[in-house]
């Protein structure tokens, strides 16, 4: 005879040692202890906070937008409030200086979205250089790396100075770009460094730094080195003369985990 649509399934969880009362369970208080001692396997523990993802590039709903096409409110620049451009839900570098958010930040995901100008002027540094800068020291690198040689820890993703990415994803000039970059900042004790700032980011989707240990704050043709400063600092981004766009920034406070 053969097992009904109905008998079927029941075989088979039966044959797997699962019995159909156990379905109903949500948590065991009869598993081992995970190394630690803290939690068992399945066992009662916190639940994850519940954060609905954005859709299109859109933020999640635990994000804290910086810019969303609108206005400049969360930065602002040397001399008082942020003076790039705005114009059609992008902000433009316009040689007024860098700007900072006002908030400050340690342990993040950063979504940004940019673009190089789309008539290319000059070659490696010179075609659409700027930069984010995590805390304000740490720089992830903005460039015109399509078709454009140059140093290749100078290049588009790399960490400034210090790493090449992987690989080079980058679009062609004019076109909008992606970086999804996770940032644990380092940490101190005193004037002694404990552990150093970590990245992990994919540039237009795909991996080019993982976990990846950031040396010291960045600098232009020396060695990079730490010097101890607070848990939380600004994100910076560089006016570096190029007209180059952004858009839909937003990032996420990470917690310190279990």
């Amino acid at each position: 005879m053969k097992p009904s649509i109905i008998a079927l399934p029941l075989a088979i969880l039966a044959g797997a040692g699962i019995g159909l009362a156990l379905q109903d369970k949500v948590t065991y208080d009869d598993g081992p202890f995970l190394p630690g001692g803290k939690y068992r396997v399945h066992g009662e523990r916190p639940r994850p906070a519940i954060v609905t993802p954005g859709l299109h590039g859109a933020p999640p709903s635990d994000a804290i937008v910086l810019f969303d096409g609108g206005d400049l409110s969360q930065w602002r620049g040397n001399q008082g409030d942020a003076a790039w451009k705005v114009s059609e839900g992008f902000m433009e570098v316009n040689r007024t200086g860098a700007i900072v958010t006002r908030q400050e930040f340690g342990d993040i995901q950063l979504h940004m979205e940019f673009a190089t100008p789309g008539e290319v002027v000059g070659s490696s540094q010179g075609r659409g250089n700027s930069g984010v800068f995590f805390m304000g020291r740490y720089e992830i690198q903005v460039l015109d790396s399509f078709d454009n040689d140059s140093y290749p820890d100078g290049q588009c993703s790399a960490i400034y100075g210090q790493h090449p990415p992987l690989v080079n994803a980058s679009r062609g000039p004019g076109q909008w770009q992606t970086y999804d970059i996770v940032f644990h900042a380092p940490r101190f004790e005193g004037e002694q460094l404990v552990s150093p700032a970590r990245v992990t980011m994919f540039h237009n989707g795909v991996l080019v730094h993982d976990n990846v240990e950031i040396i010291g704050s960045t600098t232009h043709r020396k060695l990079a080195k730490y010097s101890p400063h607070g848990p939380r600092g600004p994100l910076q981004l560089q006016d570096h003369g190029n007209p180059t766009r952004y858009r839909n920034i937003w990032v996420r406070e990470l917690g310190e985990g279990e």
